[in-house]
Parts: C-alpha cells; structure tokens; sequence
C-alpha cells in the first residue's frame, strides 16, 4: 500500500476501489477561452461537472485518474472546486501533451541549446510530483506524453525521455496516449526503458482502438498495462469490437494487463458540445457501468475478470 495523492489529498491505494484510468474533468485552452470564449460561465460549467462526475459513485465508480497536463489546459484550481462538491477520487497527472513540437517556452533550454542547462521539463514534472502543480498544494500522482500518427518528432522524443527520467527519479507511473494502427506503444516502451522508467508502471494508453490482439499481447508482454480507454468514442472503433477485443484478450489471459476508461471529458473545446453529443451519444463516464460492464459478463468475463480490471491493476500501477 501507497499514498496517492488526490485533488483533496492523500488516500491510501488499497481505497482507490474501482477506477476509470483515463479520463478528463475539462479539457480547455485557457489563452483560448479568455479571448475568444465569450459565452463561457464558469460557474454553470462547474456545476455541470459536478452532476456529472457526482453521479459516478452510484454507478460503482470510486476514482478517476486525470491525465489533463500542459497542452491540454490543466487549470487545478477549478477541477478543486468540483472535487470539494463530489464523493469521488480525483487523481492528476503532470506531463505535457504534444503530437509535434514542444511549446516555445521550451526551445532554447535544456540540454545542448541555446541555454545549456539540465531538462527543464523533467524538472518541472518532478516538482509537479514532489512539491505541487503551481500555488494549489496539489501534487501529480503519475506522468502523461503522448505519440500519434506523426511519429517520434522532436519535440515528442523529447517530452517522452523526459517524463522517463522523471518517472525513473520519482518512481512515479506513466500514461502515454498513442495510436495503435502505427504501433506506436511499442515506440514508446522503447524510448522509456531507454530512459530507466520501469514499463511495468507504464499504461500504453488507446489500445482500445484497435483490433490487432497480436500487437497488443506484444505491448503487454513486455510489461505494460493495455488502455482499454476509449469506450464510447464509437466513430473510432465500433462498442462491438471493442467488447470483442477485451474478451479476447481475456481468453489470452491477458487479464491482469488491461485498464479501462472512456477518456471522456465534463466539458472539451475540441468539438461543438451539441455536435459531440450526436456524433458519440455514449461517450461519457456512465457508459463503462450501464453497458460495457454487462456486455463483458455477457461475452463471458466473470466478476472477478472485472474487479481485476477495475480495482486491482489501477491498484498495482501505483504500487509497484
């Protein structure tokens, strides 16, 4: 047993009960909002995220996990406002979200540029880890990169080796959003290892988008959980095979290596909400409780398949 840290402080892992493992209070561009948001009510949209998100204890749900880092508009002080208001685990991440280049802050520092000086970003990621994000008295309990379709850039190697040596230094663990058409989670155990994190503490997130068990039973065997995290997002991968996959991987005897999420969002400036709503009308944290759950005991996962899911490999990811 460890402590975790949460929005509203420490919990011991043996209480985090049963976990989504990726999912997002608000995904906001804060410069973004303040200039060309006008319509936005803050208070409204708090309060909206408190239904939401109160809602999930009912539904047999105790904890979050949110990997909302710099890229993506992590604002802590208004994820603590929801946290106060709601019975439910709320636990962030530091890291930095980029498909490409890293932001310009970033550019002229570090190690051989301009100003040669130690890796600001792994600095900043372990005083998220060990002091707290900003003046909120917050700390990150784990550690989020991402690679998409575009590849190891630049800018991506170089977040990735970073949030390595930070998760090697602090023995803090690591989601990576990636795109399992290009293999990319294999990419990414690479470039962690490289960097001494320990890949048994690494979710290689999305893996639920795809369908190629071969390839996710090889990002497994090497150590990793399996982001099953994207139930709902339908337009990607029909809710059949995503049932189908897990089941299968199930069968494989690959239990103890997946998580599950739905990597949904109170409230995200990607897409019109009206739009999102009809596009992926189950894209929302009920979703894994009132029908993928049932679909699994169906297809013939028992409980047990579930709480291992659930409750006991979101455990052992911050025990380890």
């Amino acid at each position: 047993m460890v402590a975790v840290p949460t929005v509203t402080g420490n919990i011991d892992s043996a209480d985090l009960g049963r976990v989504l493992a990726h999912e997002h209070v608000f995904v906001l561009g804060e410069e973004y909002r303040q200039n060309y948001q006008g319509d936005w009510d803050e208070d409204a949209k708090v309060a909206e995220a408190v239904d939401e998100l109160g809602a999930l204890p009912g539904l047999g749900i105790d904890t979050i996990l949110d990997p909302t880092v710099l890229g993506l508009g992590r604002y802590l002080p208004r994820v603590q406002r929801v946290a106060e208001q709601i019975d439910l685990n709320i636990v962030v991440a530091t890291g930095l979200y980029t498909y490409n280049e890293i932001p310009f802050q970033f550019h002229y520092s570090g190690p051989g540029l301009l100003f040669d000086v130690p890796e600001p970003l792994t600095e900043l990621f372990l005083k998220d880890l060990t002091e707290g994000i900003a003046d909120t008295g917050v700390r990150a309990a784990f550690l989020k990169c991402a690679i998409e379709e575009q590849g190891l850039t630049p800018g991506v190697e170089r977040v990735m080796r970073a949030v390595g040596q930070a998760s090697a230094s602090s023995g803090a663990p690591i989601t990576v959003h990636t795109n399992p058409h290009t293999g990319s989670g294999l990419v990414a155990q690479r470039v962690l290892a490289e960097e001494g994190a320990d890949l048994g503490k690494v979710v290689i997130g999305h893996c639920g988008d795809t369908t190629d068990v071969d390839y996710l039973t090889q990002v497994a065997d090497a150590g990793s959980y399996l982001g099953m995290d994207r139930f709902g997002l339908d337009v990607l991968l029909p809710f059949e095979d995503r049932v189908a996959t897990v089941l299968e991987l199930l069968r494989r005897g690959y239990g103890e290596r997946m998580v599950l999420a739905h990597d949904a969002a109170c409230f995200i400036d990607w897409f019109d909400p009206e739009a999102k709503r009809q596009t992926v009308p189950r894209w929302n944290f009920r979703h894994i409780s009132e029908d993928v759950i049932p679909a699994l005991l169906e297809g013939g996962a028992s409980e047990q398949d579930i709480e291992t899911m659930l409750v006991t490999n979101p455990r052992a990811y911050f025990e380890k």
